[in-house]
């Protein structure tokens, strides 16, 4: 069995590790009106179902006492590890068993290595999850069931909390999600365990693991900066502190400094490490390779994928935990040899599929694109791809075209200029929402998220409300755009103040509702408009030109946690059984 886990586990998308498996089977043969609850359930009793363990699991979200002890813990990073060494031991598990995982660690910021699945099994764990929890935890591609992971999370939180009173708090969401992650992959025994850092690397919570097979680390950008540091090259030495002796390692080409900084981390480290070679240097004989995944930095990605997995084939095949050193006393970071990839290498490169990312999804006369882009890195490459694939579909639509962007941002992240960078994709409408999948609670307690209030939440989008006008009215439309509307060729009257249009509303689904009016039959067949409060005249008023537009293209982005709310409500297929 082949797993992967991430974001503290996570491999973001999927199947790196399955070609790891896949190759090893072969060689062996505005007025906001908001209805929402945000009271935590008190913790069930083993035994009870699915939904009550989610419950449970989300009275570990961060809060204020939480808070507190993250601070003091940033002042002694050190001591991370040390409480994370201290929760595993009270979940019964000790740092040594896993090294029974076969681990290859992975960290990075723009996008991940585990993206690419090999026929019909990928592994894909994400965080933050999209639809459902269990997304996070996956085996042989699949999301464990709701059975073993209710099954499983009983039996950690079990022993942790028994020993509370005597050790202390239990651990936050995050580390709890990890240690029940280490739990189910060595009771399932797997094979092999794609490991994920959540941030950074060094003081990472993954990071106790001591013993991996290889380490990677991809395209390096500018995120979690209040935790990791305010430059490229303090984020490198983060990253670089997953770097284990005698190990390998791979990481991609980054910018002079941050690749200084992982050469010196390997340097004292003594770890042997290789930058990949670019996607075209690998050998085929049926031409270039194919990815199913959109975006210029998904090639490095590729490669880096195609090294790690070939590199772990190659010291399991030998079973050899030495690996042949390199030096780095030269200028640079020596590059790694490009092999000849298998046909189910090759295979997996191309059929990839990446829900929530660069994903484009056709509801009748509705064309949903969805990317997860959070950082102002991640965003150009996401309007980049956005341009493209849009008009792409408007070359083929049968009459005029509007584009609506549904927009939100969480955190620390720079709102601001994400929103500067979407100007350049000539919305006519910007629609604002919080990431919250329904205004009215439902028993959905997978997309429930008590880490920032219901009211900041709102005040967010009022922000980026005000930032959409103001970035708007800064610069007229670039020559040889789209050109407004798309609509005034067939003879529609644009609205006063066209493509500063904006707007927010309390959740997720009214957000779509509004932005879909009426004509998606995925919407309409799921029977949403009883669950939400009708719209104040004056915004429906607004949506007149998308009433009378042949198609509309509505860009999800900004939030990883956004985009899973709507796939919840686009795509029935997300909420896996």
């Amino acid at each position: 069995m082949v797993c992967c886990c991430s974001r503290m586990w996570r491999l973001r998308g999927s199947g790196f590790a399955a070609l790891f498996r896949q190759q090893k089977q072969a060689s062996n043969g505005a007025t906001l009106l908001l209805k929402y609850s945000s009271t935590k359930t008190a913790p069930q009793l083993p035994g009870m179902e699915y939904q009550d363990a989610i419950c449970t699991l989300n009275t570990l979200q961060t809060n204020a006492s939480a808070l507190e002890q993250v601070r003091r813990e940033r002042g002694n990073p050190q001591f991370q590890l040390v409480a994370m060494r201290s929760f595993l031991e009270r979940a019964g598990l000790v740092v040594e068993d896993l090294d029974n995982l076969n681990i290859i660690h992975v960290t990075g910021t723009k996008g991940k290595v585990s993206e690419f699945p090999s026929e019909n099994c990928y592994p894909f764990c994400s965080s933050p999850h999209l639809v459902e929890v269990r997304e996070r935890i996956r085996i042989n591609g699949q999301p464990i069931g709701k059975e073993l992971f209710t099954k499983y999370f009983w039996q950690i939180y079990g022993r942790l909390d028994e020993t509370k009173a005597h050790s202390g708090s239990m651990p936050a969401y995050f580390r709890f999600l990890t240690i029940l992650a280490f739990h189910v992959f060595l009771q399932e025994k797997v094979d092999l365990a794609v490991v994920e850092v959540g941030i950074g690397g060094a003081y990472d919570c993954t990071n106790i693991i001591k013993k991996p097979w290889v380490c990677g680390v991809s395209s390096l950008g500018i995120d979690h900066t209040q935790i990791l540091g305010d430059t490229i090259e303090k984020i490198a030495w983060q990253k670089g502190g997953i770097f284990k002796p005698e190990v390998p390692a791979f990481t991609v080409k980054q910018p002079e400094g941050s690749m200084a900084v992982l050469k010196q981390r390997a340097s004292e480290m003594e770890c042997p490490l290789w930058v990949c070679p670019e996607l075209e240097d690998y050998q085929t004989d049926c031409g270039p390779l194919q990815l199913g995944l959109a975006g210029q930095h998904q090639r490095s990605n590729a490669s880096l994928a195609l090294q790690l997995s070939h590199t772990w084939l190659q010291r399991r095949r030998l079973q050899d935990q030495n690996f042949p050193s390199t030096t780095l006393e030269g200028p640079g970071v020596p590059q790694a040899t490009p092999f000849t990839p298998s046909p189910i290498m090759t295979k997996g490169l191309a059929d990839t599929v990446w829900a929530g990312r660069t994903q484009t999804l056709k509801n009748g006369e509705v064309t949903y694109f969805l990317d997860g882009a959070h950082t102002t890195r991640s965003m150009q490459a996401c309007v980049s791809w956005f341009q493209e694939a849009a008009v792409r579909c408007e070359r083929n639509a049968s009459g005029p075209v509007a584009r609506v962007l549904v927009f939100n941002a969480t955190g620390e992240r720079d709102s601001a200029a994400m929103l500067k960078l979407l100007v350049s994709c000539e919305f006519d409408f910007a629609v604002f929402c919080p990431n919250i999948t329904e205004a009215i609670a439902s028993c959905n307690a997978d997309q429930q998220n008590f880490n920032v209030s219901v009211e900041n939440m709102l005040r967010r989008c009022l922000d980026n409300e005000r930032s959409w006008r103001r970035h708007h009215g800064a610069g007229d439309c670039p020559p040889g755009r789209r050109g407004p509307l798309l609509i005034r060729d067939a003879g529609l009257s644009p609205a006063p103040g066209r493509g500063a249009e904006a707007l927010v509303f309390p959740c997720i689904l009214s957000a779509l509702q509004w932005a879909a009016q009426g004509r998606d039959p995925v919407l309409l067949s799921r029977d949403t408009d009883k669950r939400e409060a009708p719209v104040k005249p004056s915004v429906a008023a607004k949506a007149a030109l998308l009433r009378e537009v042949r198609e509309i293209h509505v860009l999800v982005t900004g939030s990883l946690h956004l985009v899973g709310g709507a796939l919840k409500h686009l795509d029935p297929s997300s909420c896996s059984k």
